[in-house]
């Protein structure tokens, strides 16, 4: 770097900083960006700016509950020009989020149009479109006027917007957030409003309760889809205790009884956040792929309500074996994370409790609720010194008038004008209404004729319209006079205000307002007096929002389920007789009930038949492939016979260059003879190369040219091979090791060529096979070919087979 500077070649200014440095801060001001003005949201009103912005433009527009909708291309677009330089289609969609009643618990914004729907579709364009806010929004917004929150200038400094919304409710947990910043996320779940506002009340009277004690307040999240949660109670109380962990939400199902013991699975509450479409092809795919078998067909038959039809194969299995195995294979049970990173007074991000996330609502509520007593007393500060010049021109009527009438400059002589000293007319007023106790004096005007017009103008009148409380320093004139705020109100006081009865209501307000300043102050005072003001203010929500609001019942059920089992296959499929068909070119299908094993099948042309078996639907069948792989195959997923069947290529991954071995019935618990064409190979326990995926499971290994040939039960004593040079090769079969994986050992020596078959039998019943006029044939006195695994054998008997194969 100071060779750089040195050079005079550069200018010393271009070289500012390291690279390093530079990516480094301006990736740092990015991520900050990203986490604290997009992607996370407020712990105090729940809101990211965006959301926020929506709703205050709107209220800018005057968009009530109760009021007319609006365009959405116009609330967009203001809410792009004044606050949120985004793209408008960012803006919508976020708006129109907010009208979903599938995605949000307590919808912000009231649509009128297609805002999309459960299936996934998205809403229509937003000149279509129209919205106003919902009361519930009109609660977070209430407040704004009177000073409850700071507000900052906008992106272009031109308008002011507030920096968080009062937010009477806990919006973060009432409707959830879902978020990705910049090294960290955030997702939270909503719940209720009605036991949300319960767990603020304990908190109150309880500021040092325990996490796990909301959780009597707080069942769970509360899903606006439904749902069933069927986590563990100590999982879900762990969850809220640390900000993280996750929830398993089911579908809401039932059975209908269609007759005769015939039944359907009808699920009425699918998940939160799944789509309804993909869901149905996805049990589509499930009957396609027959990876629950007992499924046979699947309906949507929604309309405004969600009714997804599942039709069982077999009417003899339990409904819940078939809704455990749809579970594992299907989006009828999903798994919520929770986790509650937001920022703790917009600044700084953090992964919170539900109690942390709790007290910081109702921390900001007691500073909301401190600002707006703050500025309803500078309010009725205010409207008290206007009500003090009021009255004080109703006690000298006759002298304002005659200012205002006469004065060159009213409003001058209004502030400087002694108004200690009533005025002649005003007095002679007083005394002949002698019958009236006027409320601005407080005593019978009668009475001031007992005294001198003098002694009745300093003592009596002015001394007694004085209020009883004492009235703060502001509202007296200036030097007896009034000041500029009094005049003005004075000269704006319509000529119907003169009637007397407008005394009467000047002083009722003056005393309603001293005594509201009073609780103000005591309020101010308090923080007792001001908690219990908050939970004043959360019943009120409650009662708003709870159990008489449209929607405001729980919908999400709590229930305590265990894991899933693993259902077995037999108990899914019904236990049917079929005829395993293959051909050589490995077209495979299966023949319904056990057919003649010789009777002629049609196949492609070219094509013929290698092999064939009855079988039932329950079994697993297993394929043997000349790469050393086994494959498994289910019976009851083979396609019907009707056809030519469907190549098994496309059921297992066996490659184009590798040819089928074999194929027979899975057994468990017996052993396979496994070998090479070099003449390697070793037993290996049929359990063992059960394959659970399509790829298979390797178990002889073979390099280069040579190839899996042999594959056969292990049943005997004694080990038969045959080479391609005809010579045949008994041993005992205690000399082959029982392998997993492997090369194995080899089982006969050969100059040329390698091995052409190999079989197992009891060497007490003989070597059996078939001669060439297709005759079995056994040799019992095999002493000839005993010998010793690895040798080179004798040539085979008379009559041995020409292809050098065992029966």
């Amino acid at each position: 770097m100071s060779d750089l500077l040195d050079d005079p070649n550069i200018d010393p200014e271009a070289v500012a900083e390291p690279l390093r440095r530079a990516i480094g801060e301006r990736y740092l001001t990015y991520a900050l960006s990203t986490i604290m003005h997009r992607a996370l949201p407020d712990a105090r009103d729940g809101l990211k700016p965006v959301h926020r912005r929506i709703l205050f433009a709107m209220r800018e527009l005057r968009l009530s509950s109760t009021g007319g909708f609006r365009k959405s291309a116009k609330i967009s677009g203001d809410v792009m020009g004044n606050y949120h330089p985004h793209g408008d289609a960012a803006i919508y969609d976020a708006m129109a989020r907010l009208a979903q009643d599938f995605a949000v618990r307590y919808p912000l914004v009231d649509g009128q149009g297609n805002f999309g729907n459960i299936d996934g579709d998205n809403p229509a364009a937003s000149r279509y479109t129209e919205a106003r806010m919902t009361a519930v929004a009109e609660a977070m917004l209430e407040g704004l006027n009177e000073n409850a929150v700071d507000f900052r200038d906008n992106y272009d400094g031109t308008l002011r917007e507030p920096v968080v919304l009062p937010a009477s409710f806990p919006n973060l947990l009432a409707n959830g957030s879902s978020g990705i910043a910049v090294g960290m996320a955030t997702n939270i779940p909503p719940h209720n409003i009605g036991e949300l506002v319960d767990a603020c009340l304990h908190m109150i009277a309880t500021p040092d309760c325990r996490d796990d004690t909301l959780m009597n307040f707080v069942k769970g999240p509360d899903f606006p889809t439904g749902g069933v949660v069927v986590e563990p109670h100590e999982n879900m109380a762990q969850a809220y205790r640390t900000g993280r962990g996750a929830f398993r939400l089911r579908c809401l199902w039932h059975t209908e009884d269609l007759g005769r013991g015939q039944w359907q699975v009808v699920v009425t509450e699918i998940p939160y956040q799944v789509q309804k479409s993909k869901l149905i092809e996805k049990l589509a795919e499930v009957i396609q792929t027959k990876k629950v078998p007992i499924l046979a067909d699947v309906r949507d038959e929604s309309a405004d309500d969600v009714r997804i039809v599942l039709e069982p194969r077999s009417k003899n299995v339990e409904p819940d074996v078939l809704m455990n195995m749809l579970y594992r294979n299907s989006d009828l049970e999903v798994r919520f994370s929770l986790n509650m990173n937001v920022l703790i007074d917009g600044v700084t991000p953090k992964v919170c409790s539900m109690k942390e996330v709790l007290r910081a609502f109702l921390d900001f509520r007691r500073e909301v609720l401190i600002r707006r007593s703050r500025h309803r007393l500078q309010k009725i500060d205010h409207r008290l010194e206007v009500l003090q010049g009021l009255i004080t021109a109703f006690l000298n009527l006759d002298r304002v008038i005659e200012i205002i009438r006469y004065d060159d400059d009213p409003k001058a002589a209004l502030m400087y004008e002694d108004w200690s000293k009533p005025h002649q007319a005003s007095l002679t007023r007083a005394m002949d209404e002698s019958q009236y106790r006027s409320p601005l004096a407080g005593v019978d005007i009668a009475a001031l004729t007992l005294v001198s017009e003098a002694d009745a103008a300093a003592t009596g009148i002015l001394a007694e319209t004085a209020p009883e409380r004492e009235m703060p320093q502001m509202y007296e004139g200036r030097e007896n006079g009034l000041s500029d705020v009094q005049a003005e109100a004075i000269l704006n006081m319509r000529l119907r205000s003169l009637r007397r009865l407008e005394e009467e209501a000047l002083v009722k307000e003056r005393d309603d307002l001293m005594a509201e300043r009073a609780e103000i102050e005591d309020l101010l005072e308090d923080e007792t007096v001001q908690w219990n003001a908050i939970a004043s203010q959360l019943k009120e929500v409650k009662k708003t929002f709870g159990k008489d609001y449209e929607g405001a019942a729980r919908r999400t059920r709590i229930e305590e389920a265990g894991e899933v089992e693993e259902v077995p296959l037999e108990a899914m499929i019904d236990r049917e007789p079929i005829t395993v068909v293959c051909s050589k070119m490995g077209w495979i299908r299966a023949m319904t009930g056990h057919i003649d094993l010789n009777r002629e099948l049609k196949f492609k042309d070219g094509d013929g038949p290698r092999f064939i078996f009855h079988a039932e639907t329950t079994d697993r069948l297993l394929v043997f492939g000349s790469n050393g792989r086994f494959y498994t195959l289910s019976a009851a997923n083979l396609p019907g016979g009707r056809g030519m069947g469907e190549p098994l290529r496309l059921m297992v991954d066996l490659p184009n260059e590798a040819e089928i071995v074999s194929l027979f019935i899975h057994r468990p618990g017996r052993k396979l003879l496994v070998a090479s064409t070099a003449g390697d190979g070793f037993l290996v326990g049929e359990d063992d190369v059960v394959a659970q995926t399509r790829s298979g499971k390797q178990v002889l290994n073979v390099r280069g040219d040579v190839r899996a040939l042999v594959c056969k039960p292990a049943t005997g004593d004694h080990v038969a091979c045959v080479g391609e040079n005809r010579k045949v090769l008994v041993f005992p079969a205690d000399e082959l090791p029982e392998m997993g994986r492997g090369k194995g050992v080899r089982l006969q020596r050969y100059k040329d060529g390698g091995l052409s078959d190999a079989t197992t039998f009891n060497l007490s019943e003989g070597l059996s096979w078939l001669d060439p006029a297709g005759r079995t044939r056994t040799e019992t006195n095999l002493e000839e070919w005993l010998g010793k695994r690895a040798g080179a054998g004798r040539m085979a008997p008379r009559g041995f087979p020409r292809d050098n194969t065992f029966t």
